[in-house]
């Protein structure tokens, strides 16, 4: 085992550069998500639909700066006591990212993203508990989009 493996999430400064790498990797599919849905759209926006895109964009921008700052100063930003394996961490923003490529309505994206801003906020504090906070809003907000995705019909067999 090495030692990014044995210590808990975010733990070294590779873990912090790895969770950057995650966080600019979910910034990257809510830019695609809203370009998709503009580029998709037929007829005229409503202001309601304008100010989610707008604000969608400017989640995507203030968290790519959070992550550019957890690259920047992730030796301090490691966290000896998360009590979460990174290998946590890393799927849980993972699975963000593709909830936000597949998410079928818009507003169920804002939640979401609203979770990672919280996640790039608590890492940049070097504490556990807001880090944990974050993490359980995510996961939280992950369960209710897929609480709320249409099912898919069960496959006939042939």
């Amino acid at each position: 085992m090495n030692k990014d493996t044995e210590q808990g999430g975010l733990g070294s400064v590779a873990q912090v550069e790895a969770l950057a790498d995650q966080l600019s990797a979910c910034a990257d599919q809510i830019h695609a998500r809203v370009i998709d849905d503009i580029k998709g759209h037929s007829g005229p926006f409503t202001d309601a639909e304008q100010a989610t895109a707008r604000a969608l964009l400017d989640d995507e921008l203030l968290l790519r700066q959070r992550a550019n700052s957890l690259y920047a100063d992730a030796a301090t930003f490691v966290v000896k006591t998360l009590g979460k394996p990174q290998q946590h961490v890393i799927e849980l923003t993972a699975q963000a990212a593709e909830k936000i490529r597949q998410i079928t309505r818009i507003g169920d994206v804002v939640g979401l993203v609203a979770g990672l801003l919280s996640l790039a906020g608590a890492a940049a504090t070097g504490q556990a508990a807001p880090i944990l906070v974050a993490l359980a809003k995510i996961d939280k907000q992950v369960d209710a989009v897929n609480a709320s995705a249409p099912k898919k019909p069960p496959v006939k067999p042939a």
